[in-house]
């Protein structure tokens, strides 16, 4: 996706014209530091960071951020110091293209010992300036999109590192677009042949329901349209990489019942629960799937009503049902802010990532617990940006807990003193064992007492996310 940088600038332009001047300044700085510099496509290196501002240009990022994404590797390919760009900027450009450097190998063994090592510093600065993480995956995107360039080990490692690492924070930051892109084009370059197998299967499935399709938005257009709804209609197919996890756990395209889904976007969410109304009144709806995320969003501020109805010729369709503002948030998530909330975007992405994503606080969390790199990424990777589920309390609250946690995990999540007076759980009306892993939909009961002791020992084992682990260790050495 390389551009030239007068079609940079006409981006630059057409949303932030005041600082063209700025940002030129930057470029010209990156442009001189890079001189001579070449990627392995034969390229001048140049072209990469000019990719990357683009990328964050197109999402309108703010002046500093875009600026960051010129200078990005500088500090890391030229010798270039800190102090040197907060002179030529300011503090804050420097503290992001620091933020988004990798360590050296300098102080370290091993090149893996460097890389858990980077990556934790990534995720402790996106606690101070989520932009970092943005810009590392604008970094990612393009260096993705140019992997035809590297040797075929290098292609599978880098393609691996980002399905590991930069996919799972694209989806926790809600920057569903960008996660789709990484993910799909990272898959290819994994597993080539079974990227080529599922795509063949899901052009095959989507050829062969079209006509369904069709016929489907034409009725809700109808309907709609009769009921004075001003919408807009749009087909969002799973991607290929998620079709490729689903089928790979033994279900099939024709079950997926969110594999095809029609979105509604309306104007606001009086009209999103009219809709829903007049969908279910044309088409049978499968019950077990409607989920209602404007009243309860998902911990990335996904907002949306799902319900998977029975269309034309029995086709199974989710209907996503949402305002175009939600739509924004849920395509773009925390960069959607840039659009949003212009001129106040960086405080309040540090507050959503705050205060609503409880990022900051899981991670310092971990991190003074833990002092081993590799440890330390791999329990963010699981506890905080990993796949999530979401089941319910006893009083049909959601609750969102890490893939693969069990009831001692759940217990835990409400606090000390909830966790430690745990005698006894029910899943779905079936007394269970403590250490049973829960699953979406589940809806969990744990009885407690005021006379109980504590934790068992044994219940250590059971723990999977580091919030449980710590209390019951803090109970058993108090004890």
């Amino acid at each position: 996706m390389n551009v030239s940088f007068d079609e940079f600038i006409k981006i630059i332009k057409s949303y932030n014209p005041e600082e063209v001047g700025i940002i030129t300044k930057a470029y010209e700085f990156a442009k001189r530091c890079h001189d001579g510099q070449f990627r392995q496509s034969g390229e001048p290196y140049i072209v990469h960071p000019l990719a990357v501002a683009t990328i964050l240009a197109n999402m309108h990022a703010d002046c500093n951020t875009v600026c960051a994404g010129l200078l990005h590797d500088v500090i890391e390919d030229c010798a270039v110091t800190m102090e040197e760009i907060a002179t030529e900027f300011n503090e804050t450009v420097a503290s992001l293209v620091d933020g988004v450097t990798n360590l050296t190998q300098v102080n370290f063994e091993t090149k893996t010992e460097r890389d858990y090592a980077t990556k934790r510093k990534i995720i402790l600065g996106i606690t101070k300036d989520a932009r970092i993480i943005i810009i590392k995956l604008a970094d990612r995107l393009h260096n993705i999109l140019t992997l035809q360039y590297k040797k075929a080990d290098k292609r599978i490692e880098k393609a691996n590192e980002t399905l590991q690492f930069y996919v799972p924070l694209a989806r926790y930051i809600g920057a569903e677009k960008l996660r789709r892109q990484l993910e799909d084009l990272a898959f290819m370059y994994a597993n080539p042949q079974e990227y080529l197998n599922t795509r063949r299967e899901v052009s095959s499935y989507v050829a062969q329901k079209r006509e369904s399709l069709n016929r489907m938005f034409l009725e809700i257009y109808e309907i709609l349209k009769s009921d004075n709804v001003p919408i807009d209609l749009k087909l969002r197919i799973k991607g290929i990489y998620s079709v490729y996890r689903r089928i790979s756990r033994g279900e099939t395209i024709e079950n997926l019942h969110d594999f095809l889904a029609i979105k509604i976007l309306v104007h606001d969410v009086r009209e999103c629960y009219n809709v829903l109304r007049l969908i279910h009144s044309l088409y049978e709806p499968l019950n077990q799937t409607f989920r209602d995320y404007i009243c309860k969003p998902k911990s990335n501020m996904y907002s949306s009503l799902h319900s998977s109805v029975f269309g034309p010729d029995g086709v199974l369709v989710q209907i996503q049902i949402r305002t175009n503002e939600m739509e924004k948030i849920n395509m773009e998530g925390l960069t959607a802010y840039w659009d949003l909330c212009r001129g106040e975007a960086e405080n309040r992405m540090q507050e959503i990532l705050r205060d609503k994503y409880g990022f900051v606080k899981s991670v310092k969390k971990i991190s003074r617990i833990i002092a081993d790199n590799r440890a330390f990424v791999s329990q963010v990777q699981r506890d905080v940006i990993g796949e999530s589920i979401y089941v319910y309390d006893y009083n049909g609250h959601l609750v969102q807990l890490p893939e693969g946690a069990t009831v001692v995990d759940f217990a835990y999540s409400f606090g000390k003193e909830y966790g430690d007076r745990m005698v006894g759980v029910f899943v779905n009306g079936q007394a269970v064992d403590v250490g049973t892993v829960l699953y979406t939909g589940d809806r969990v009961h744990v009885l407690t007492s005021d006379y109980e002791l504590g934790p068992r020992t044994d219940w250590l084992a059971d723990a999977t996310t580091v919030n449980a682990q710590r209390l019951i260790r803090r109970f058993r050495k108090q004890d």
